[in-house]
């Protein structure tokens, strides 16, 4: 046999066991080598899932919002600092606190300090100026406008009372506020129970139109859950776009036929601050006077004027 037609049956050799060997790929898929099956926890939905338009939603905000004229609470205050360039956080001892709103915008909110039940802070706002005056070793009180307009590296003088009104419920909607509604659904882990479970969500986008433009910029994003439509979330941005201020509120309690969350969580993240605040009473619509939102600041005591 000559070295050419050797040479021609190696190469029909090898191209038959190239053959074989594409022929068998194709059929281990069928035949199942090439893969493991393995049973993963089954996600368990909620037993009601609610379906309404954006326009339910809508309507229930300002329907809870209009028939609110006024709210007392109760609470425990829990405050963390957070520097995330240096990876330190700081966690302050919880005390407790009282918070009183009158609408549209009067504030009062003092807290004591633990156990023995001193004064620790004042702060009282008409809407448009604060102040607020802190007892004791530091003695001095700040003033000037209730919106944060210069933020400062003393967190102290960035506690005003506007985020304080935004958190403490989710406002109803204005009449130049245009907004949209889109649905999710996240799989969160109950490490507890040890099964995952579907969160069914509506999230609620609340933009206005920029003045001669047809540019929107955002004002809040709120998010609720669908079995309750009760708003579990809620996302403040400034004039800039930034996320301002991050609410969540969980756990809703019924305090005397109104429904009020548990725990309402503030998140700072421009300056890097938090608050817990744990509600242990709620009050709505009482009769709260004018002179309930003013503080007496001590003769002697240094005020500080703020921007």
């Amino acid at each position: 046999m000559s070295a050419a037609h050797k040479a021609s049956g190696a190469v029909r050799g090898v191209a038959r066991a190239a053959g074989s060997a594409v022929l068998t790929l194709a059929l281990i898929p069928l035949s199942g080598c090439l893969f493991t099956t393995r049973k993963l926890p089954a996600p368990k939905a909620p037993a009601v899932t609610q379906t309404v338009p954006a326009s339910d939603l809508v309507h229930q905000l300002n329907q809870r919002w209009g028939g609110l004229k006024s709210l007392y609470a109760k609470v425990d205050i829990q405050a963390s600092t957070m520097k995330a360039k240096d990876g330190v956080e700081k966690d302050y001892t919880s005390f407790p606190g009282i918070i009183m709103m009158r609408k549209p915008e009067m504030l009062r909110v003092y807290g004591r300090y633990p156990i023995i039940g001193t004064p620790m802070f004042n702060m009282a706002s008409d809407g448009k100026t604060f102040t607020l005056y802190v007892n004791p070793p530091k003695n001095i009180a700040y003033q000037g406008p209730a919106t944060l307009t210069h933020k400062s590296a003393n967190i102290t003088e960035n506690m005003r009372p506007g985020f304080f009104l935004d958190a403490l419920l989710v406002r109803g909607l204005s009449d130049d506020d245009e907004y949209m509604m889109t649905a999710d659904t996240d799989t969160v882990e109950d490490a507890k129970r040890k099964h995952l479970l579907l969160i069914p969500e509506y999230i609620l986008s609340v933009m206005q139109r920029k003045s001669g433009s047809q540019e929107l910029k955002p004002v809040r994003v709120i998010h609720f859950h669908r079995d309750d439509l009760l708003p579990y979330e809620q996302e403040l941005y400034d004039e800039q776009g930034n996320l301002e201020t991050e609410v969540t509120y969980g756990g809703y309690v019924d305090f005397g036929g109104s429904k009020y969350p548990g725990t309402v969580t503030i998140k700072r993240p421009l300056e890097e601050f938090q608050i817990v605040m744990t509600v242990e009473k709620v009050t709505e619509n009482l009769d709260l006077k004018d002179d309930q939102f003013q503080i007496e600041i001590p003769a002697g005591v240094k005020v500080q004027t703020l921007q």
